[in-house]
């Protein structure tokens, strides 16, 4: 089961400073819909000291955390598979090292001694392509468990250390633009403590881009349905309290029969008896 974790800012809690917006860490389960918890990040603090908090609260075994770039921390790396967890994080500048060893993995070759033959690498890949919203999206996660534990003492440079894991991967993206023909092509990197026993590329693709579901149908229907961020609040505390009212009101109509969110809406304001009988099933 995947558990996405992202923070937000409440941009109707910003004045003139935006370093006085409320900011909420919140966990949440792409695949149900529903937010399993949810805790704020004061102004002294930032996501990575505050995520490890959030993770407590839940039950993590047999889960899988996935995070942006941010969240590529060795701390709550080991937290997670202390807890029977496991992770999937993409690796960007803020692990520097551990960026150019997974780089030099996948885009160079590696001698097995100074002068003789190269490693033969264990490659496996999967792609995933996409069409709407005007584009083609291609999608190719390569992955790789040959920098755990077994290469050789000569190749050094060959050897990643990070807690619990397993596999590194790559993922490509290209994206066409329909109209105007243009293409744009990224690479990233990322790391699992997943095996390749456990997870197949072509399931870690659809795990990682099931992560954006913590953006597409909770953040943004937060703030574009039901209108949180153009509702300006005096205090942090009423801001969390309706936050956490717009948490629950998600998680009750993703198990709706209704798909889109202002469908939905409209019909149980039409039908209150329905609304209520969706309340008493909670």
């Amino acid at each position: 089961m995947v558990v996405s974790i992202d923070g937000k800012v409440l941009r109707g809690t910003i004045d003139l400073d935006p370093n006085d917006g409320l900011c909420l860490l919140a966990v949440f389960l792409p695949g149900e819909g529903i937010t399993l918890a949810q805790v704020v990040v004061e102004n002294t603090q930032n996501e990575i000291s505050v995520a490890p908090k959030a993770l407590e609260y839940i039950n993590l075994r047999n889960k899988v955390v996935i995070g942006d770039a941010f969240h590529t921390q060795r701390q709550i790396s080991i937290q997670i598979g202390r807890a029977g967890g496991n992770y999937v994080w993409m690796v960007k500048g803020n692990q520097p090292q551990l960026l150019e060893d997974i780089q030099r993995w996948f885009d160079e070759e590696v001698p097995l001694i100074p002068g003789m033959g190269y490693l033969p690498k264990d490659f496996c890949s999967a792609s995933l392509l996409n069409k709407g919203h005007g584009r083609i999206e291609l999608r190719t996660l390569t992955t790789s468990n040959q920098l755990v534990d077994f290469l050789p003492a000569p190749v050094p440079q060959a050897q990643v250390d990070w807690p619990f894991h397993q596999q590194v991967f790559k993922l490509e993206r290209q994206v066409t633009t329909l109209k105007t023909g243009h293409r744009h092509h990224e690479v990233v990197y990322g790391i699992t403590s997943l095996s390749a026993e456990q997870v197949t590329p072509a399931q870690l693709l659809r795990m990682q881009r099931s992560y954006w579901k913590i953006e597409n149908s909770l953040h943004y229907r937060r703030d574009v349905t039901l209108q949180e961020d153009r509702t300006h609040f005096k205090s942090h505390s009423a801001a969390h309290l309706m936050a956490v009212i717009n948490n629950i009101l998600l998680g009750l109509l993703a198990k709706s029969e209704h798909r889109y969110l202002p469908t939905a809406r409209r019909y149980y304001a039409a039908h209150p008896d329905q609304a209520f009988l969706v309340l008493v099933r909670l």
